[in-house]
C-alpha cells in the first residue's frame, strides 16, 4: 500500500477503536494500544480528536451514522409497521456473532459513561432517540397508543440484548423480538 492509498490517521485510529472497543469495551482499551494498533504516533490522536473521550465520541457518531445506513437499507420495501419496528431486532442478531455477543455498542457506551450530560452519553441519547423516532414513525398510525408502544419495545429491546450478551447467544433477542410481535400485534 503507497503513502497515498492509505488511510490518514484519523481513520485508522476510528478503524481501530471500531474493532477493539466492542471486544474490550471502551475504558478497557488504553491509547497506547490504540496507537500502537492503529500504527500513529500519540501525537495523532491528540491532533485529530483532542482526547480519548472525543475519539470514542467520534467512534460512537461514525457508528450512528452506519447503524442509519443499515436500517434504512433493511426497512427499504417493508411495508407493515409492525415488521419495521422488528427490523432493529432482526439487525441485532445478524450483528452479534460479528460483535462476540458483546452487546449494543451504545448500551455498552452508556453503562461506562453513566454520568449526566458527559458527551458520550449525548451521544448514545442522539442515537436512542434516532432509533426510538423510527418506530415512533413506524407506529404512528396507533395514535396516542404508540409513545408507550415505543417504551414498551425499547425495554424489549434492552433486556433482549442484554441477555444476549449474558448468554453469549442469540436466544434472548429472539425471545424479545417474538415478544414484541406479540406486544405490537394485539
Amino acid at each position: 500500500m503507497t503513502a497515498l492509498s492509505s488511510p490518514r490517521p484519523a481513520e485508522r485510529l476510528l478503524e481501530t477503536v471500531s474493532l477493539l472497543f466492542p471486544l474490550h469495551g471502551i475504558r478497557a482499551v488504553g491509547i497506547d494500544q490504540i496507537i500502537a494498533e492503529a500504527g500513529v504516533a500519540k501525537a495523532s490522536l491528540y491532533q485529530a480528536f483532542g482526547s480519548k473521550e472525543a475519539l470514542v465520541v467520534a467512534y460512537l457518531e461514525r457508528q450512528d451514522a452506519t447503524d442509519r445506513a443499515v436500517y434504512r437499507a433493511a426497512v427499504t420495501g417493508v411495508g407493515d409497521p409492525v415488521d419495521r419496528v422488528l427490523v432493529s431486532f432482526d439487525l441485532a442478531v445478524a450483528s452479534a456473532q460479528r460483535r462476540s455477543y458483546r452487546g449494543c455498542v451504545f448500551l455498552n457506551a452508556a453503562t461506562e459513561f453513566p454520568g449526566p450530560g458527559h458527551p458520550v452519553g449525548e451521544a448514545v441519547e442522539a442515537h436512542r432517540a434516532w432509533v426510538r423516532a423510527r418506530w415512533a414513525e413506524a407506529l404512528a398510525g396507533r395514535g396516542a397508543e404508540s409513545a408507550a408502544l415505543v417504551d414498551r419495545v425499547q425495554i424489549l429491546y434492552d433486556g433482549g440484548i442484554a441477555g444476549m450478551k449474558a448468554a453469549r447467544s442469540t436466544a434472548p433477542i429472539a425471545l424479545a423480538r417474538e415478544m414484541a410481535r406479540e406486544l405490537l400485534s394485539s
